[in-house]
């Protein structure tokens, strides 16, 4: 497996010295609902202590754990792409202290610095490739075990 890759370490300093100027510091107690999936995305946090697990409904009854985030993970891709809305929904599983920025800024952002667009884009694009293997062998996973208990 692929190691995860951290948002932030991923993007050369100066990118991430200017992406950082928009951080702002926010903690989230435990079982907080951070987003809702349908929700508007208009932010997104890098996690700096603290699990975060993700949620996707399945049935009005059930819903499945995707995955789990921690420090130095990206929390929130979808303010990124349109309709930007959440895909997922997200709880913090213990406290949790993270930088969040507000998307619309940071989209601003990448069209005055297009090294950092270039760079944000990749980093989040490994993120999220990483994510769906992760979540395909957690569902293939499942299946397994759907299947064997049958």
């Amino acid at each position: 497996m692929t190691k995860a890759i951290k948002l932030l370490t991923a993007l050369p300093q100066k990118q991430r010295d200017r992406l950082m100027e928009l951080a702002r510091e926010v903690s989230f107690p435990e079982d907080t609902r951070i987003f809702e999936a349908g929700g508007t995305a208009d932010r997104f946090w890098v996690i700096r202590s603290g699990a975060v697990y993700l949620y996707q409904q399945v049935t009005p009854l059930r819903r499945v754990k995707v995955a789990s985030l921690g420090a130095g993970d990206l929390l929130g891709w979808s303010w990124l792409f349109p309709p930007y809305q959440w895909d997922f929904t997200a709880e913090a599983f213990s406290p949790v202290r993270a930088y969040e920025f507000d998307g619309p800024a940071v989209l601003a952002l990448c069209v005055e610095d297009p090294l950092l667009g270039l760079s944000l884009v990749r980093s989040v694009a490994e993120v999220l490739a990483h994510r769906l293997e992760m979540t395909r062998r957690q569902l293939l996973e499942q299946y397994e075990l759907a299947r064997r208990s049958r």
